[in-house]
């Protein structure tokens, strides 16, 4: 069994096919899907899918920084309401993205640490999003990292500097996505000494589909790819990457 562990099935991308998108994964042997969040006209489609799937699909609760605007006070107060008020296995997708718009990265910052509290209150692991923002997001967790914070960095894509800084914080693993199958990816290089004990797999659907479905619409059946992938770089089976990634995903996010 593969554990996805970042995919938006509940995006308007599969209104038409969702139900088999999710079955196909199912079938490719990805039976478990994490449903982060993105914004609060979101919530309602996500949480449909988890009851929909109840074994298969898990939701997060968190505001993606890509929609922190000039009303990111009012969504966080109901990203806080369902937060509180109902079960959800991590806090995300949260963090910082200052690749299209740096105009509101001190609204994300403070978004971001806000709802990183809310994680450690709760002991919850977080799933960090972050876009050309790796120091900015290392500037919050040096000040606020403690026993209590766990999560992923999602879609990995820094150096092997940055592998380091993400792990010594001691609860973070590394999620690892389609980049990784990208001819100037450089993902592999980054992850030369980084055991697999730290890794775990996504596809970030239906964005950033792996070889060979580039310029396709992503689905968490093609986690297949990536894994694949994978187990090239660390010259291991296939079978072990699957056993390995899934008792880290399963640890994690206590699945």
């Amino acid at each position: 069994m593969f554990i996805d562990t970042h995919t938006h099935l509940f995006s308007d991308a599969f209104d038409q096919d969702r139900t088999e998108v999710v079955q196909q994964a199912i079938n490719a042997g990805v039976e478990i899907c994490l449903l982060p969040n993105i914004d609060i006209d979101t919530i309602e489609a996500m949480n449909q899918l988890a009851r929909q799937f109840p074994t298969n699909c898990f939701a997060m609760m968190g505001l993606h920084p890509g929609s922190v605007d000039e009303h990111w006070e009012k969504k966080l107060e109901v990203i806080k309401k369902h937060l509180f008020s109902e079960k959800y296995i991590a806090v995300g997708e949260i963090g910082m993205d200052l690749y299209w718009d740096k105009s509101f990265v001190d609204a994300q910052r403070t978004a971001f640490r806000m709802q990183v509290e809310w994680a450690k209150e709760l002991e919850l692991p977080i799933a960090i999003h972050a876009r050309e923002a790796f120091q900015e997001i290392y500037e919050v967790l040096d000040e606020i990292n403690d026993d209590r914070l766990t999560g992923v960095f999602h879609c990995f894509t820094g150096t092997e500097a940055d592998a380091n800084q993400i792990l010594s914080y001691g609860g973070f693993k590394l999620g690892i996505g389609g980049v990784l199958t990208y001819k100037n990816g450089k993902v592999d290089e980054a992850l030369k000494n980084v055991s697999l004990e730290h890794l775990i797999l996504e596809t970030d659907s239906p964005y950033l589909p792996p070889v060979p479905h580039r310029g396709k619409r992503n689905e968490s059946a093609y986690l297949l790819h990536i894994a694949e992938k994978l187990a090239d770089v660390y010259n291991v089976s296939l079978k072990e990457i699957e056993s390995q990634t899934t008792l880290n995903a399963k640890a994690l996010f206590k699945i």
